[in-house]
């Protein structure tokens, strides 16, 4: 039974490295298992298809993430400090990788989303709630530090849209230039946009 359990991990972790790699749509299931140093039986055994293991890899890393992003959200730190360490850690997470790797990995979701949202309904469906989700927890903080009168934004759910997809969007940006420095302007344009006093 430990084997077992130890083969549906080890299929995950291939999974997840070769899609922060080189994406989805160019994997094959032979490669993954080739990768995880299983068997193809054993994909088969935990996985009902490539889409269930795109799933399965999307949902442990939102289970993380989210555990980071309501430690931090949740904190007692005022409101836009909050916002700006979770910044803090978006960086150093992603030079982290780049220190490991020499690249810059980008947003596991960010990058799905780009590939995937017009292929398959699914995986689309659940990156919307994950983000949804996101933007939940930064509004939080949004309606906090506007109650304190910290900023000057009337809408905070609009505003919460903005910070997600400009922390998405500078991201992204690190990705394509191979730069975490394009996360550098990150809590200017959020403080920015918040119409922080």
């Amino acid at each position: 039974m430990g084997r077992t359990s130890d083969a549906k991990q080890k299929i995950l972790g291939a999974a997840r490295s070769l899609i922060e790699s080189r994406g989805y749509s160019a994997l094959g299931v032979a490669e993954i298992c080739k990768a995880a140093g299983v068997p193809k039986g054993s994909f088969y055994y935990f996985f009902e298809s490539k889409e269930s293991l795109a799933l399965a890899v999307v949902d442990e890393h939102w289970a993380a993430q989210q555990r980071d992003w309501v430690r931090v959200l949740g904190g007692e730190a005022e409101p836009l400090e909050r916002l700006r360490q979770l910044f803090e850690e978006t960086e150093a997470g992603q030079r982290a990788v780049q220190e490991g790797c020499g690249t810059v990995s980008g947003c596991l979701f960010g990058n799905l989303t780009l590939e995937l949202s017009n292929q398959t309904e699914a995986v689309r469906s659940r990156l919307q709630e994950i983000f949804d989700a996101q933007i939940d927890m930064v509004e939080a903080v949004v309606a906090e530090a506007r109650e304190r009168d910290d900023i000057t934004v009337t809408d905070t759910r609009e505003a919460a849209r903005a910070v997600v997809a400009q922390l998405e969007g500078q991201v992204m940006f690190a990705k394509l230039y191979n730069s975490t420095q394009r996360l550098g302007p990150l809590w200017d344009n959020c403080l920015a946009l918040l119409g922080a006093r």
